[in-house]
């Protein structure tokens, strides 16, 4: 029995080393060549979705077969019904019936992490491996508002919700996660105009395919959301688009490609493998021409389950904001991969740990640098990078400085100046 363990762990240790010579071969070849090596740990993993048009890049990687050529075949891309849920099953991990990992709110990984939104505050250590996205979201305004035809100053839509409550009726703005992006993007959007979002309106959080079903029957005054459900509330007559959030910030980050640490340091293989695939993706879902077959390819059941009608002309940069405005060629059209698209800048992850901790989401003493060094892991995306023979890298992990639309400006050297510039906010 000895002599057999003895064995065995001699053929354990000549794999490994064999392992390790083909990695590092592995770098030097281009990502075809990655799955003919000795390759993943495992052949696949469960990443969850929300249905939205930014979770394209893992509907394309599983359409395309671009995971099963990166050697993770068996990889399932499920829809998850909320972000909670998504939350729940990245708890659980796959061994425990949920999830890997995710298409996911780029400060999820962060309040999963920390213990912040977890059961008994337990903390699940989550990577970041990419950014998704940059741009692409929207605020909406139900259409009982659309003589105000509300913008980037929601100073009149102030005046018009203060009315509104005068008459015994509550207010309410709907956003898909507490200290997720979009309720970020509608907080800063209010209190720019002098509306507090704790105080002068009620914020509710409403799951992304139920938005215009809620809208339709007078749940909320507006709300925040990627697509399609912006373009499909006005298609059915409901409300208008207010803005599109590349309007207050350009080219924001917006949702990222997240894993459990426990997968990715288990799995290092079968981690780089599934962000390969994921990156091509993105490569392809950038390029103009594919746009149409994008657009076709979400609208399916099995992804989004809309019309394409609902997808198709804000993917290939067409706004209509329901109110007479038309935008052609629009320069906040979702990006996939153009402009560093992909890669998760640690500077970006300080902007939101920095608005989680203005609202309260985090505590103001949080060591955000340690807590960004331990979840963003862009030297896993600039690895996948370079096996996949990108030549044009980021030359820091930062992006610098941040100018938001009504002047503010976020220094990732100096985040404290830019909490303390903020006029509403839970920290003093």
């Amino acid at each position: 029995m000895q002599n057999g363990e003895k064995t065995r762990r001699s053929v354990l240790k000549g794999a490994a080393a064999a392992l390790s010579l083909t990695a590092a071969a592995r770098l030097a070849l281009p990502g075809g060549a990655f799955a003919q090596g000795a390759g993943p740990e495992v052949k696949g993993a469960k990443l969850g979705f929300i249905a939205l048009t930014d979770a394209a890049p893992l509907f394309v990687a599983k359409e395309k077969g671009l995971f099963a050529k990166y050697g993770v075949p068996e990889t399932e891309v499920v829809k998850q019904a909320s972000w909670g849920t998504t939350r729940d099953n990245l708890v659980l991990g796959s061994e425990g019936s949920g999830i890997d990992g995710a298409h996911i709110l780029t400060p999820m990984p962060y309040l999963i992490s920390a213990g912040r939104v977890t059961q008994n505050n337990v903390p699940v250590p989550m990577y970041i491996l990419a950014r998704l996205n940059l741009n692409g979201q929207c605020i909406s305004v139900a259409k009982e508002h659309l003589d105000v035809k509300v913008g980037l100053d929601t100073k009149p839509f102030k005046a018009a919700l203060e009315k509104k409550k005068a008459s015994g009726k509550s207010v309410k703005a709907a956003m898909t996660f507490p200290g997720g992006t979009h309720d970020l993007w509608i907080r800063y959007w209010l209190a720019a105009g002098g509306i507090d979002p704790d105080k002068d309106i009620e914020t509710i959080v409403v799951p992304p395919p139920q938005m215009v079903a809620n809208m339709k029957v007078g749940t909320m005054d507006c709300f925040c959301v990627c697509e399609p459900w912006n373009e499909q509330l006005i298609h059915q007559g409901i409300g208008y688009t207010a803005i599109t959030t590349g309007e207050l910030w350009k080219d924001h980050p917006e949702k990222a490609f997240a894993l459990r640490a426990s997968f990715v340091d288990k799995y290092p293989n079968a981690a780089k493998a599934l962000l390969m695939a994921v990156m091509e993706a993105q490569q392809w879902c950038e390029k103009p021409e594919n746009r149409d077959e994008l657009a076709g390819i979400v609208a399916k059941r099995q992804w989004i389950n809309v019309p394409v009608a609902d997808v198709v002309d804000r993917m290939k940069g067409k706004f209509d904001y329901g109110t007479g405005r038309v935008v052609e060629n629009s320069p906040f059209t979702m990006k996939f991969w153009e402009d560093h698209a992909s890669y998760p800048y640690k500077s970006h992850d300080l902007w939101f740990l920095t608005e989680d901790i203005r609202w309260g989401k985090f505590d103001p003493a949080t060591d955000t640098k340690a807590l960004i060094d331990k979840v963003n892991r862009e030297d896993l995306w600039r690895d996948a990078a370079k096996a996949l023979g990108v030549s044009a890298l980021p030359a820091s992990t930062s992006r610098g400085k941040e100018t938001m639309f009504d002047g503010k400006v976020f220094d990732p050297a100096d985040p404290a100046a830019y909490l303390a510039s903020l006029g509403i906010k839970r920290v003093a």
